[in-house]
């Protein structure tokens, strides 16, 4: 199956702390990665691959694109940021590990990274909480919600609060 991203650059920039010079191709993996762990894992597998299916056929409307844009987006924002602040300053290239340090500005501390990641977590768990509560609420308007079987993942309607155990 195709694989279909349910936030967009523009959603990004606008809704986030990332800046509109960012290369788009170092933050878009954590963006597939948030959905997959995340999002999936609070949709469910049948609600989640009919948010793909429709938004691949361009064919999101009604109830589902309520869904996708006032509650999804923001949660996969923050899920995503979350994921992302610990890896930004890195990169693999050929010559190897390396980490990128900006002219003329200086880099946070290890504890000021992980409270931001951390802080996104939260924002994220925020949004995951409102959106759990609108689907168990309208579940007749999403039937997918609860027709998983087999080997399907089932929707988690208990968000982790719990923060980062080091």
């Amino acid at each position: 199956m195709a694989k279909a991203l349910f936030i967009t650059r523009t959603d990004l920039i606008k809704n986030s702390i990332i800046n509109g010079s960012i290369d788009t191709d170092k933050f878009i993996p954590f963006v597939k990665i948030a959905q997959d762990l995340h999002i999936a894992n609070y949709l469910g597998t049948d609600l989640y691959n009919k948010l793909q299916s429709d938004i691949i056929a361009n064919n999101l409307t009604g109830d589902y694109l309520t869904l996708v844009n006032s509650y999804v987006k923001d949660c996969l924002i923050h899920y995503a940021l979350s994921d992302y602040i610990p890896f930004a300053s890195y990169e693999i290239k050929n010559g190897g590990f390396v980490k990128n340090t900006p002219e003329n500005s200086q880099p946070p501390t290890e504890s000021e990274v992980n409270r931001l990641s951390e802080k996104h977590r939260s924002i994220a768990q925020f949004y995951t909480r409102r959106m759990i509560d609108y689907i168990v609420y309208n579940q007749n308007k999403f039937p997918e919600y609860n027709t998983n079987t087999n080997e399907d993942l089932n929707p988690d309607r208990d968000v982790n609060t719990v923060g980062w155990v080091l």
